[in-house]
């Protein structure tokens, strides 16, 4: 079986690019001051640094302790938090911006002087994508007027901070192609800086695969990068492989909407088990069509606005080094084209089905990673709490199967589900975010086997009616009784 060896979960807060989310740019269309609208719910640095989820998110808090928490977690920082945690980092808003200038190989991308200054100094020192680590200089900065003369001319996207401040201007690729329009392009960028970013924590880990040993990059992030006549020609992860300096790579895009990390996690092991790569490095970058999506839920109960970080994630598969947990291709669970749409059908496909093939039933899965939005983000918005009702689910083929009495629900929910703490970035938030927690648990922990679960809205793309969905078996490596 192949193993997952490391993974890193890495956040940028970015509240000033909240306004360029999909819903803000549509619903605030009539509004005046947009800027001066979204104010007083957006949050600084520390705020969201903070976030109880957010801390879960890059490994510094656990689940458990996240889900003994007093809510609402917003009012409730975590005293003590830190921007760095065992699964990756919090970055702040002045360096990502630095960050997308150095991943922006086409000179699009233009930084006010000082801003530009300001995310060089902190850049180079920074101790994963630091001057040594070989990218690209942060390009240097260009004055206000200049600026504004880009935006007039060229249609071009201002990045506008938080106080009314212009920081930059995002340049289209082409004046003619909507697909290369500034805002498509920005939205591009940020989903390959934060691929980037999470790729070069993973690189730098103690004991990670060197740069130059990485043979294949699946990226299974949810933006479909193109032009007019490849509009979803890819290839993000072949241009993240290039900046973080894995000059031996080559890849491709998996697309399966919020779905997507788990198929590519499932062709990542099979390339693995079938001999052709020993290596291989699923990874996705944040959305920025998502930022803010749910803000009108938060403006009406006078919250801060939660959807204010963009997401990263990579993990690295490879041969069985007899520590890592497992990746089980053998207990692989799918929705197929018959399988059905009702909650039962999809449940026992995904589940149960997949646990039987191997003589396993839910009670030999410690934990489930499934959905696990964040509910402070999607319940204001009327959304509900999409994991509790899917673990809610869950126990109840639990019951079906006489696996558990109907009174053991909520006693099955608490001890192998989790609260949800991601951001509502569908691919990221389909299960990857506990990957560290997991991997944690199956090596140095009490965990002997976790199932994660991801499913898309394919129905969204108007091509189907049809929803999708893969789960996926990780447990403890038996090798590693041999090697304590």
């Amino acid at each position: 079986m192949p193993v997952i060896r490391a993974v890193s979960l890495v956040l940028a807060h970015v509240p000033s690019l909240v306004r360029l989310g999909s819903k803000p740019v549509r619903a605030l269309r009539e509004v005046e001051q947009p800027i001066d609208y979204l104010r007083p719910y957006l949050r600084d640095w520390t705020a969201a640094c903070a976030y109880a989820p957010n801390q879960v998110f890059i490994g510094n808090l656990g689940v458990d302790d996240l889900a003994a928490r007093p809510a609402p977690w917003h009012r409730h920082p975590v005293v003590g938090a830190q921007r760095f945690g065992p699964d990756g980092e919090i970055m702040p808003e002045d360096e990502f911006l630095g960050l997308l200038a150095a991943c922006d190989g086409f000179d699009l991308l233009a930084l006010d002087r000082d801003v530009a200054e300001r995310a060089r100094v902190a850049l180079d020192a920074h101790p994963v994508v630091g001057r040594e680590s070989g990218r690209r200089a942060v390009p240097d900065g260009v004055a206000a007027d200049v600026l504004r003369g880009r935006i007039e001319r060229h249609h071009a996207v201002p990045l506008v901070g938080v106080e009314g401040r212009l920081l930059g201007a995002m340049l289209p690729g082409h004046e003619e192609d909507d697909t290369l329009t500034g805002q498509v392009l920005l939205e591009n960028l940020a989903c390959k800086a934060t691929a980037a970013l999470a790729l070069r924590h993973l690189l730098a880990r103690p004991g990670a695969i060197a740069s130059g040993d990485v043979r294949y990059v699946i990226s299974c992030g949810e933006e479909a990068v193109g032009d007019r006549y490849q509009r979803g020609g890819g290839n993000v992860a072949k241009a993240v492989a290039e900046w973080a300096g894995c000059a031996r790579a080559t890849g491709s895009d998996v697309k399966a909407f919020c779905c997507g990390p788990m198929h590519a996690l499932m062709l990542a092991g099979a390339l693995v088990r079938s001999g052709l790569d020993d290596d291989v490095v699923v990874l996705a970058g944040g959305s920025l069509a998502k930022l803010g999506m749910k803000f009108l839920g938060h403006v009406k109960h006078e919250m801060p606005i939660l959807e204010d970080v963009l997401a990263g994630f990579a993990a690295h598969v490879s041969r069985d080094d007899g520590v890592s947990p497992l990746l089980r291709l053998d207990a692989i669970g799918r929705h197929e084209v018959a399988s059905g749409s009702s909650p039962l059908a999809v449940v026992k496909a995904l589940y149960s089905e997949p646990l039987a093939r191997v003589g396993l039933t839910l009670l030999d899965v410690d934990r489930f990673s499934l959905e696990l939005h964040n509910p402070e983000a999607t319940e204001p918005a009327g959304s509900g709490n999409v994991p509790l009702n899917n673990y809610r689910t869950l126990a109840s083929l639990a019951v079906i199967e006489k696996l558990i009495g109907r009174e053991g629900i909520e006693d099955f929910v608490r001890a192998r589900g989790m609260p949800g703490f991601s951001p509502t970035q569908g691919h990221i938030a389909s299960a990857i975010p506990y990957l560290g927690h997991a991997l944690r648990g199956l090596t140095e922990g009490g965990l002997t086997r976790t199932m994660f679960t991801g499913k898309g809205s394919l129905f969204l793309g108007r091509m189907t009616q049809l929803s999708d969905g893969i789960s996926l078996v990780v447990e403890r490596n038996p090798g590693r009784a041999g090697t304590a």
